[in-house]
């Protein structure tokens, strides 16, 4: 294959004597671009990581894409194409929203975070131990590298894109667990280049997570007394 789509297809590097494609590297950029968008919600987030997506599937699966590493993480691979399907979801939930509110900075926002209530968060953290639970035979069957903790990145990233299209707070804080245990995963499968970028996402999310939490904070009205009310209704 020749032109650009070939030379992304098969153009590598070198790092530290092992062979990285280059898809990988710009596959993370673009999902670093995403973060930064979702961080500032902005609706381009969800088409920028979408790209992003697509390439990583490329990497992961690295037996029909020619991927140098000796490993292939099929949860890895499997939830970039969940991704696209949350993506898709989030773009139009942040579309339809974009206009009903503006930030003060005058970009429109396309969410007005808030902390996930009780009732939610059993239920995502229910989704995340079943998940995680039904992934991990599946995974283990299909010969991922590291099936247990792959399968854990799998649920803990659907999860918390879930969390970013629905506005709650607590996203980062899965994605922050998903960082503590993507980066000895990728670092022992040699996939230098995401490992490096999950450092990167991890202390990003914890300023996502400052940013996000200040911002629902400065969104709830404030409480006014009830004698006060009281008094208003009355004079």
């Amino acid at each position: 294959m020749t032109g650009l789509l070939g030379w992304l297809l098969e153009a590598q590097v070198s790092v530290a004597g092992s062979p990285v494609l280059v898809r990988e590297i710009v596959g993370n950029g673009f999902g670093l671009a995403a973060a930064t968008l979702g961080l500032r919600r902005v609706v381009w987030a969800w088409p920028v990581g979408m790209i992003g997506n697509a390439l990583l599937f490329t990497v992961f699966l690295g037996g029909a894409f020619a991927t140098p590493q000796a490993h292939d993480l099929y949860g890895q691979a499997g939830r970039q194409v969940f991704f696209f399907g949350v993506g898709l979801y989030g773009w139009w939930r942040w579309s339809r929203n974009r206009s009903r509110s503006r930030g003060r900075d005058g970009v429109a926002a396309a969410v007005e975070p808030r902390w996930a209530t009780g009732r939610e968060r059993l239920v995502l953290l229910a989704v995340a131990v079943g998940g995680t639970a039904a992934g991990y035979p599946v995974l283990a069957a299909l010969g991922s590298w590291g099936a247990l903790p792959d399968a854990w990145i799998l649920t803990g990233s659907l999860l918390a894109t879930y969390g970013m299209a629905r506005g709650y707070v607590d996203f980062w804080l899965i994605w922050i667990a998903v960082d503590v245990v993507g980066v000895p995963l990728l670092l022992g499968g040699g996939f230098y280049p995401s490992a490096a970028m999950y450092l990167v996402y991890g202390a990003f999310c914890v300023w996502g997570l400052t940013a996000w939490w200040r911002t629902s904070r400065a969104a709830r009205p404030d409480l006014v007394p009830i004698t006060s009310r009281y008094a208003e209704a009355v004079a």
